[in-house]
């Protein structure tokens, strides 16, 4: 069941990332809810590395938010690029 909350907050981070970031955002779903997970984990993983966080405790919604907008600028830029 974990495994299924995990993909609907991501998709939830994702869709407000892409809300808030400003430009046009062509991702779809699948892409949207990949980019809300890995942005979520990526911050959870550097915010454990730096130690804001013990082992076991996730990032909190706006620092997903913000690692998932930081992943859809490195998207729009690889994408643009090809």
């Amino acid at each position: 069941m974990s495994i299924v909350w995990t993909i609907l907050i991501g998709f939830v981070v994702g869709l407000v990332a892409r809300a808030v970031k400003p430009g046009n955002d062509s991702a779809g779903f699948i892409v949207t809810t990949l980019i809300g997970i890995a942005g979520s984990l990526g911050v959870t993983y550097l915010g454990q590395a730096m130690g804001w966080y013990t082992a076991g405790q996730g990032a909190g919604f706006i620092a997903s938010v913000l690692g998932a907008i930081v992943l859809l600028i490195l998207y729009g830029l690889i994408k643009r690029k090809s």
